[in-house]
């Protein structure tokens, strides 16, 4: 072969090279890296779980405590925060106040009991020393109610500023507001999210602002309430919410995420929200979990961040989802969110009938590579009276329990 040839032939290998590294470059540039902070994020799932019996212990302690007849003796809808002084404040949704009576109960079983007529409140709180004892109820309900046959259920909570720059540390309480409805709104019919502030150190109610009015719109089981599970991770707090699409007998509800910067939860100006391709202030929010069938979440669900993974855990779909926890992972917020991993099944009271929901991560009560997570604990039956009935004559029912995981890498 001719020299000059040989050059020619070089040279279109060289640019062929040249090219091909151009466009991986390209390629890799718009590529979309699902990793929020550019850091490692390894797939993680449960490796392994253990039942918490100290943390289940103290709740029937308190429970059953009968020096006091106005407390709290059983409630669902768990969630914790740390307060700056290291007490932790517990929310709770339908809560049972009013005095325990040791067994056997009314029809001869030996189980602790309250009585029918016994007072229930939409929520309430309950205060655990900085020691993990609990030792008061604060007045009941906290967060009253917003109109006629309308009520709020706490979710997640964040204690932070009381506006960006202030010395001062308030508590911010995320509220679903629901309305009465007729079947299959039997759990009321999803309405807004709003924002309470408790101020500090005494955990007095300061006021409710809504954050997302969904009333307008029309498909009752396509409006979202935020404020499940909410974390912080970089200059943001990101509050994942879910619909009610299992109200009207899908396997699955749907996961959406949106987010503010710290110390802004309650101002509603300052939410964005997951559109499916961007953050907006005044977007419909995207789902970001769950196909409808497969894939997605309970009621309510709870995510925590390891390193760069987060982690959600969510009771599973189909029949699974009265007994077994699931979990996904992701790189981001947004997703796309991988799983879901293999259930494990938390102990139930024995006699069958009851059903395990709400899996809620409690960070601050964590530490040592163990994550603290409670369910709660219900009656199966469509009939409320027949539920109440069945919870008041054995009270430890209607109370959380406690297991301990521990996460690895999964796939």
């Amino acid at each position: 072969m001719p020299d000059d040839a040989r050059v020619r032939q070089r040279t279109r290998a060289a640019l062929g090279v040249l090219l091909a590294l151009v466009c991986a470059a390209v390629f890799l540039t718009v590529l979309p890296d699902d990793r929020e902070d550019g850091g490692a994020c390894p797939a993680r799932t449960v490796a392994s779980w253990a039942a918490d019996p100290g943390l289940t212990a103290e709740f029937a302690r308190y429970g059953d405590d009968a020096a006091r007849s106005d407390d709290w003796t059983g409630g669902d809808g768990t969630h914790s925060v740390r307060l700056p002084d290291g007490r932790v404040l517990w929310l709770f949704s339908d809560t049972y106040l009013g005095r325990v009576y040791g067994p056997p109960n009314p029809v001869g079983e030996s189980y602790a009991w309250r009585d029918t007529s016994a007072p229930l409140v939409r929520n309430s709180a309950v205060v655990m020393s900085a020691s993990g004892r609990l030792e008061r109820t604060l007045a009941a309900p906290l967060f009253p109610d917003p109109g006629a046959d309308r009520w709020r259920w706490p979710v997640a909570a964040r204690v932070e500023r009381r506006f960006p720059g202030s010395a001062e540390r308030v508590v911010r309480v995320l509220l679903w507001t629901r309305t009465a409805g007729e079947a299959p709104w039997i759990y009321g019919v999803p309405t807004a999210t709003e924002v309470a502030t408790l101020s500090l150190p005494d955990l007095r109610l300061d006021g409710i602002g809504t954050v997302l009015d969904q009333r307008s719109v029309p498909d009752v089981s396509r409006r979202v309430l935020f404020g499940t599970s909410a974390l912080d991770a970089g200059e943001w707090t990101y509050v994942f919410g879910g619909d009610d699409r299992q109200a009207v007998k899908h396997p699955v509800s749907r996961a959406y995420v949106a987010r503010v910067p710290h110390g802004t939860l309650a101002e509603p100006g300052a939410w964005e929200y997951w559109d499916g391709k961007r953050w907006a202030a005044r977007a419909r929010p995207a789902p970001v979990l769950g196909d409808g069938r497969r894939t997605g979440v309970g009621s309510a669900f709870s995510v925590v961040r390891e390193g760069g993974t987060y982690v959600l855990f969510t009771m599973a779909a189909g029949a699974g989802g009265l007994t077994s926890v699931t979990s996904y992972w992701a790189c981001a917020p947004t997703g796309p969110w991988h799983g879901p991993a293999r259930s494990f099944s938390p102990p139930l009271p024995g006699g069958g009938g009851v059903a395990a929901y709400n899996p809620q991560a409690h960070p601050t009560l964590s530490g040592g590579g163990r994550l603290v997570l409670s369910y709660d604990v219900n009656w199966l039956t469509a009939s409320g009276a027949a539920a109440q009935a069945r919870l008041s004559r054995n009270v430890s029912l209607y109370r959380p329990r406690f297991v301990t995981l521990r996460l690895g890498r999964g796939r």
